[in-house]
């Protein structure tokens, strides 16, 4: 009887486990654990065998259990195919433990006649648990990407086990992690992933109402321009500098304020009747650089630092139009007589001509220089001038370019000869001369038409510029022009005499962009690097 319980552990002759199976030892002393728990099983069943030997029994008489009985270890050593480090591998068929013919009829084997009833051995258990076909689906261990959380090694192990077909043990605190990481990754798929999404939110009713305010000015044929002088509404929505700002063209509906800012967003607001924000579309990763209306006063163009290029219409809040540049974007320019094409241009050597019918570039106009600042159409649509950040020597043949918008050839390259950059450029209604905001805290005068000489005679000046992309624009009259500054001041100058007509203290920072309403002689919008946008009557 005690030959039953003998663990000879001294002379082992079981195969190496590679490096990647950790499991395997620990699952052979799980197996000698078995049969060690099964002791007093195994002795009992000793016992009932010799009653059964007094009695006789259908296989013939038996001899003395003791005497011809092997231990468990030995009866392995026999046997190479029952050794457990050897069953673990892939069978073509579902093994059967055998035993040696030399020995006397038993009842069957010791696994069967001593064990407990309902008893399996591990080995032959676990063979059992993972027999699969080949057309049955993976085991949810053999699965990609489910072995990525417990590392390099982990996922070799497991790759290994996949191999071998043996479900690998799990620790109930890998189980844990595994959970909370899945959960975490649907709670993450689930949530919106904010600007770079691409969808417009809900649209806002556009009504074809016009405001009470501007009702008694769309008939009016003179609109003479007053100098405001209180703030009538102070907007604060944005959470970053605002870039510029711009009233809706279409003169009934030109209550309606858009915005662009760095914080990814661009708005449109009320902001002659309540002062509120309509709708905040968030459509880009980056920052918003350039925005526009178009001009039927129903869809926003806007394209940013993201690379990408939205036209979104505010009734319905689809996306009519997306497109993707090569190059951040920093200016956007809708064709003044063909409404369908639009100038695009950034940190690139080339300005861009897109077609939203087609969603494709049209034409190119490439320069030897680094970005493009402002684009301006002259000669309604068959002209146009860009300005760029080129400061070096030979600037005066960079700075500001005129081209051809058909043949995309350059008109002239000589028409700024100062050593200074324009972020900004802007049309006079009436009369055929434009401005160029200057670097060298001045704005230039410049004729429309070729040769595009600068007037010497006429400079305004006073405020400051120093790097920002400070913007400038003349009175629906043509008698006001009205620029930033970069220390927060609002300046006004007579355009016939140059001087200066007002000063308001705007901002606390700098004051990148100034526009007067289309309709109303006396309001104006300013908006700052503080985030800030305040409407001035």
């Amino acid at each position: 009887m005690a030959s039953l319980v003998a663990y000879d552990d001294s002379d082992s002759e079981a195969e190496p486990e590679p490096a990647g199976s950790v499991n395997a030892s620990e699952q052979m002393k799980d197996a000698f654990g078995v049969a060690a728990s099964l002791r007093q099983d195994f002795t009992s069943g000793v016992v009932d065998v010799t009653k059964e030997e007094t009695q006789g029994t259908e296989h013939g008489p038996r001899e003395v259990a003791g005497e011809h009985r092997l231990p468990l270890v030995r009866l392995w050593r026999r046997d190479p195919g029952s050794c457990p480090s050897q069953r673990l591998q892939w069978p073509a068929k579902e093994p059967e433990v055998a035993f040696p013919t030399s020995e006397p009829s038993r009842p069957s084997s010791l696994w069967t006649c001593h064990a407990p009833a309902g008893h399996v051995p591990l080995a032959a258990a676990c063979l059992k648990q993972v027999k699969l076909s080949w057309d049955s689906p993976k085991p949810a261990f053999c699965a990609p990407n489910r072995s990525e959380a417990t590392g390099k090694n982990a996922s070799s192990f497991q790759r290994k086990r996949c191999e071998d077909c043996i479900t690998p043990y799990t620790p109930k605190r890998l189980r844990q992690l595994q959970a909370f990481n899945t959960e975490a990754g649907q709670r993450k798929d689930g949530e919106p992933q904010g600007p770079s999404t691409g969808c417009a939110p809900a649209p806002f009713c556009v009504a074809p109402r016009v405001s009470e305010l501007i009702q008694p000015y769309l008939n009016s044929q003179c609109r003479e321009t007053r100098v405001p002088r209180t703030v009538l509404f102070h907007l604060c929505g944005h959470r970053g500098p605002v870039n510029s700002i711009q009233w809706c063209p279409v003169l009934s509906r030109s209550h309606m304020l858009l915005s662009m800012s760095m914080d990814k967003t661009f708005k449109v607001w009320d902001a002659v009747d309540s002062g509120r924000c309509m709708q905040t579309y968030s459509l880009h990763s980056e920052a918003v650089r350039a925005a526009r209306w178009s001009p039927c006063g129903g869809r926003v163009l806007s394209g940013g630092f993201d690379f990408a290029l939205h036209l979104t219409d505010l009734e319905t809040g689809t996306q009519l139009f997306t497109g993707r540049s090569d190059f951040r974007i920093t200016t956007l320019k809708f064709h003044p007589k063909d409404h369908s094409v639009f100038l695009c241009g950034g940190f690139s050597s080339e300005i861009k001509a897109w077609d939203i019918r087609t969603g494709k570039v049209v034409r190119g106009y490439k320069a030897t220089i680094q970005q493009t600042l402002d684009i301006l159409f002259l000669q309604e649509g068959s002209e146009f001038l860009s300005s760029t950040d080129a400061s070096t020597r030979d600037s005066a043949d960079r700075t500001i370019i005129a081209w051809d918008f058909r043949s995309s050839a350059k008109i002239s390259n000589q028409i700024f000869h100062e050593r200074y950059t324009c972020p900004s450029l802007a049309l006079h209604p009436r009369e055929p001369v434009f401005l160029a905001q200057t670097n060298g805290n001045y704005l230039a005068l410049f004729s429309a038409v070729w040769p595009y000489r600068m007037s010497r005679r006429r400079r305004y000046e006073g405020h400051k510029v120093e790097g920002y992309a400070v913007g400038c624009e003349c009175s629906p009259c043509g008698d006001l022009l009205v620029t930033g500054s970069a220390d927060g001041r609002v300046l006004m100058f007579s355009f016939r005499t140059a001087s200066r007509a007002c000063t308001l203290q705007g901002h606390t920072q700098a004051c990148v962009g100034a526009t007067y309403h289309p309709v109303l002689p006396s309001v104006l919008g300013t908006c700052s690097w503080g985030g800030d946008i305040k409407i001035w009557h």
